[in-house]
């Protein structure tokens, strides 16, 4: 059975505030805006607390973070370790993700910057790394688990084809791509999402002309393509928008698809 955020529901809202604030943490040393920036997106996106309760990077040991702006998954990851070997752990869960290396790629060098800072530790005893590069030309080697959060829609279609043809090179069997996007075909929601992105990008130092976004059917065909089995999953809860994640796994040899 799948754990929620909701199973146990006082535990793992204190847990989570709890993990919010060791999180963020580090990114006092990083400057104000980037611990300011820290504690609202780990406390406000459900992708952070989704992606522990319901397992998705559990064993993996080679995690690549695709457009990681300033490493927040990351910490998310490396606080929820040490949370779990503390105990405390919520019992309906599964374990947490303790992999030997996170490795994050990113476009902006001031978020590169920050995520240096914060991570200086992890990042010189080799548990992390993180590279300044477009993930339309950045080398990904191999990872076991591939996270992209609302990032590929900044490029045009061909692009994001190119990232997810090399994505699933990447990934050995048993891989998972862990790929959140905003549906196009979700109406007003959707159109919330696209209004405030915009918003949040211009406000980060980028500067968007348009997004480049697809329904979900759209994006689950492509993967399909690709050969990985698609699961989608409500990745908005608590919020007005219309994110899904598609859990997108290589199958074993012998696995029919």
């Amino acid at each position: 059975m799948t754990a929620h955020l909701h199973d146990g529901p006082r535990p793992a809202q204190h847990f989570v505030r709890r993990l919010v604030a060791s999180a963020a943490q580090p990114y006092r040393q990083a400057g104000h805006y980037a611990w300011h920036f820290a504690r609202g997106k780990l406390g406000g996106d459900p992708a952070f607390a989704g992606l522990l309760a319901r397992g998705l990077l559990t064993g993996r040991r080679r995690i690549l973070d695709i457009g990681c702006g300033q490493g927040l998954l990351t910490s998310w990851i490396f606080a929820a370790q040490e949370a779990a070997r503390q105990g405390g752990w919520p019992a309906a869960w599964p374990a947490a993700p303790a992999p030997a290396q996170v490795h994050g790629i990113e476009l902006m060098r001031h978020d590169v910057d920050r995520a240096n800072e914060a991570m200086k530790q992890e990042v010189a005893a080799g548990r992390a790394r993180f590279t300044c590069a477009d993930m339309c030309s950045a080398d990904f080697g191999q990872a076991d688990a591939v996270v992209i959060l609302d990032v590929l829609h900044y490029v045009p279609v061909a692009a994001q084809d190119g990232v997810l043809r090399r994505v699933r090179a990447a990934l050995p069997a048993g891989g998972v791509l862990l790929l959140r996007i905003g549906d196009a075909a979700g109406g007003l929601p959707f159109r919330i999402s696209n209004w405030v992105d915009f918003v949040v990008t211009t406000l980060r130092g980028h500067r968007l002309t348009r997004l480049y976004c697809r329904p979900l059917a759209e994006w689950q065909r492509v993967l399909a393509g690709l050969g990985f089995e698609v699961q989608a999953q409500p990745m908005s809860e608590g919020t007005p928008f219309a994110n899904v994640l598609l859990v997108a796994r290589v199958p074993e040899p012998g696995q029919s698809h």
